[in-house]
C-alpha cells in the first residue's frame, strides 16, 4: 500500500490568473483546490502540512528537497494533514533518519492529499510574491489531461480565502484536557487554561504542560459559560485557517472574557480576534507571512525575534500609541510587536485588561524558539490576577500585562 507508483503520473499547477506549471503527481492522484501560497521554512514540512492554519491552502515549500527524513507520529502538529494540497521541487526517492515511520509521499497517499513535483517552486514563489496569494489548482493523471480552459474554469469558481469561515472545520470534536503530569511536571497544576481551539496545534498545551499548567481544550463553538465551567485562571485562543471577520461568535466570546477580567493569551488567529473585540478591523494580506524565519520587534524589551509564522490576514490597529480601543470599556492597547520585513501588526497589548496576543507562533516545532517566553509571561498574569483576587476577592481592578524580566 505504501509503496510509491513506479512511474509517476503527469501533473500540472494551474493559478487563477492563467500561468501554469507541469510536473509529476506527488502523493495522491486527482484535484486539488484551494489558495496557493508559499512557505519559507528549510526544516520541519511535516509540522507544515499538518498545522489546522493550512485547510484550504495549496503550499509551496519553498526549500528545494522535501520528504529526506520521512514523517512519524510524534512530529505531527494534529490528527491530520490539513493542506489542500502540496507543491515541491524535488521529493526525496526513499526517507533515511532513524526516527521515519513512513514516506511523505506515502502519506500523502494516504490521506488522499494531492501533491504535485518537479515543478520550479522558484518561479512559483516569485510569481506569488509578485501577484499576491491567489487561487490554484493541481491536477494530476485523469484530471490533468482535460483542456486547459476547463482546469482554470474550476481554479477560478472556488470560493476565496476572503470571507471563509474554516476554524469550526478543523476544531476539536469534544473537549479533553491535557495534564502537567504527562509532560514531566513533577507536582500538582500551578494553573488550569480554557484553550479554545480554532486550529490548535499539538505543541501549544504541551508548552503550558511543561510550566505546571493544566489545559482543557474547547471546541471552537463553545458558549461562555461552558467555558467558565471549567473555571479557568485564563483563557487562550489559538492560531487557525480563514478569515477572521467571519468569526463573529469567537469575537463576542472573547468580549464577555475581557468584561469578566479574566487573563487572556492569544495567538495568531486569535490575535485577530482580540483586535477585533476591541474593535479594530482586520484585512487580507498580499501574499501573508509563512515561514519560520520572520524577524518581529518585541517594543517592550526592544529585543529582535526570528519567529515562525502562518496568517494571511492581520489587524489594522494603529501603529503609534497607546490609543483608546475603539469598543468601548476596554481602555488603552498598544501594538506590542511589529514585522520587520513590511510593519505589519504582530501582536497587541491591554493595558487596562490582563489580556495580551501575538500574530506569530511561540509555539513552534521545527523552531525557532526565540518567543517561548510568551507562555511564561501569561502564567506571571494569571499569578498577579490570582494574587490580587486572593487580596481582595471582591475588587474589579483590572490587572496590568507584566513586563518580561
Amino acid at each position: 500500500m505504501n509503496q510509491p507508483p513506479t512511474s509517476p503520473a503527469a501533473a500540472v499547477l494551474v493559478l487563477e490568473d492563467g500561468r501554469s506549471f507541469r510536473g509529476r503527481s506527488y502523493g495522491a492522484e486527482g484535484t486539488a483546490l484551494g489558495e496557493a501560497v508559499f512557505a519559507t521554512g528549510m526544516t520541519g514540512y511535516q509540522e507544515t502540512i499538518t498545522d489546522p492554519s493550512y485547510a484550504r491552502q495549496l503550499v509551496v515549500q519553498t526549500a528545494p528537497h522535501i520528504g529526506n527524513t520521512g514523517v512519524n507520529a510524534d512530529d505531527a502538529e494534529s490528527r491530520r494533514i490539513w493542506v489542500a494540497g502540496y507543491i515541491v521541487r524535488d521529493a526525496a526517492r526513499r526517507p533515511s533518519n532513524w526516527r521515519s515511520e513512513l514516506s511523505l509521499d506515502a502519506q500523502l497517499r494516504d490521506q488522499g492529499v494531492v501533491g504535485i513535483e518537479g515543478v520550479d517552486t522558484r518561479a512559483v514563489t516569485r510569481h506569488l510574491r509578485e501577484r499576491g496569494a491567489m487561487k490554484a489548482g493541481i491536477f494530476s493523471g485523469a484530471a490533468a489531461a482535460l483542456p486547459a480552459a476547463q482546469l482554470l474554469e474550476q481554479v477560478q469558481a472556488q470560493q476565496s480565502m476572503a470571507g471563509a469561515r474554516l476554524a469550526e472545520e478543523v476544531s476539536a470534536e469534544a473537549v479533553y484536557t491535557v495534564e502537567p503530569a504527562d509532560h514531566g511536571w513533577d507536582g500538582e497544576p500551578r494553573f488550569t487554561v480554557a484553550a479554545l481551539d480554532l486550529g490548535i496545534k499539538t505543541m501549544t498545551p504541551r508548552h503550558f504542560a511543561q510550566r505546571g499548567v493544566r489545559t482543557v481544550v474547547f471546541p471552537a463553538d463553545t458558549s461562555f459559560e461552558d467555558l467558565t465551567a471549567a473555571g479557568p485562571d485564563g483563557v487562550f485562543m489559538s492560531n487557525g485557517p480563514g478569515d477572521p471577520a467571519t468569526a463573529d461568535v469567537q469575537v463576542e466570546l472573547l468580549r464577555r472574557v475581557l468584561e469578566r477580567r479574566i487573563p487572556f493569551f492569544g495567538i495568531c488567529f486569535g490575535n485577530q480576534i482580540l483586535g477585533r473585540a476591541l474593535g479594530f478591523g482586520t484585512y487580507k494580506l498580499r501574499y501573508g507571512h509563512r515561514g519560520i524565519n520572520q524577524p518581529v520587534l518585541d517594543r517592550r524589551t526592544g529585543r529582535v525575534e526570528i519567529t515562525s509564522q502562518n496568517h494571511g490576514f492581520a489587524v489594522d490597529a494603529p501603529l503609534e500609541g497607546p490609543v483608546e480601543a475603539p469598543h468601548g470599556g476596554f481602555g488603552r492597547v498598544e501594538v506590542s510587536h511589529i514585522s520587520l520585513n513590511d510593519s505589519v501588526v504582530e501582536g497587541l497589548a491591554c493595558l487596562d485588561l490582563p489580556a495580551f496576543s501575538v500574530q506569530y507562533h511561540p509555539e513552534a516545532a521545527a523552531g525557532p524558539h526565540d518567543s517561548a517566553y510568551l507562555f511564561d509571561r501569561f502564567i506571571d498574569l494569571m499569578g498577579a490576577a490570582h494574587g490580587a483576587q486572593q487580596a481582595s476577592p471582591d475588587s474589579t481592578a483590572p490587572s496590568t500585562p507584566q513586563e518580561e524580566n
